[in-house]
């Protein structure tokens, strides 16, 4: 084939519309399913080991999944900061949880500009108003004094992403309010505040969910195949 025939052929269809990307979104889901299990599993048993291996695999193979079907470049960034805090919260280390809690930060930042300037409910963003305030003043005396200022000012940004979520609808609304609530369960615990049984089983169940929910929110807001169910 000469150069004006090549010019001149169709162009192939990227690898994303043509039939391996659904077979790659169902391997990848697998994955993440499967990851989901063992670091679950491995919390409720206290089988550290497991929860070490499969945390850090959690958000990479989401992003990679939210790839697959298409998703936006910001929900691919938001889920990696995510992983970034996952990996620095696995070391029990002050300067590793204020990183882990900046890397989680940027995520939040990458959510609120894919959100963008879509209409939100007023009174739900009064709702989360006074859930922060109320949160932040009741935390406040137990928290140590060096993590007040950074745990306060991560709460304001978190609260703000989880209301801006509810723009894109019921499904990106709900994981923004898990978020909050998981992110809430371990500032309590840094607070020392009575905790439920087995707390970091909890904390990964909700964050785990609102990370899912959130990238099912993206993609069917627009941002991705809106054909194939998430």
């Amino acid at each position: 084939m000469s150069r004006t025939d090549r010019a001149s052929a169709p162009a192939t269809a990227p690898a994303t519309e043509g039939p391996r990307a659904p077979r790659a979104s169902r391997v990848l889901l697998g994955a993440f399913l499967l990851a989901v299990a063992v670091d679950l599993v491995s919390l409720l048993a206290g089988a550290e080991p497991g929860h070490q291996v499969a945390k850090p695999l959690l958000m990479p193979l989401l992003a990679a999944y939210a790839l697959t079907r298409g998703g936006p470049r910001l929900l691919t960034a938001a889920l990696l900061f995510g992983w970034g805090g996952d990996v620095f919260l696995l070391l029990d280390a002050d300067w590793a949880f204020l990183v882990g809690m900046g890397s989680f930060a940027a995520g939040h930042v990458c959510y609120l500009v894919l959100f963008g300037r879509r209409r939100t409910s007023p009174a739900l963003g009064a709702l989360y108003a006074a859930a922060l305030a109320g949160t932040v003043t009741a935390l406040w005396p137990d928290l140590p004094a060096e993590l007040r200022v950074p745990v306060a000012g991560y709460s304001l940004l978190l609260t703000a992403m989880a209301y801006r979520a509810s723009s894109l609808g019921l499904l990106a609304g709900a994981g923004g309010a898990l978020f909050l609530l998981s992110d809430t369960l371990i500032a309590t615990g840094v607070a020392d505040w009575p905790q439920p049984p087995v707390p970091d089983f909890w904390v990964m169940l909700t964050y785990l969910a609102a990370q899912w929910l959130l990238t099912g929110g993206v993609l069917r807001a627009g941002y991705g195949e809106r054909r194939t169910n998430v």
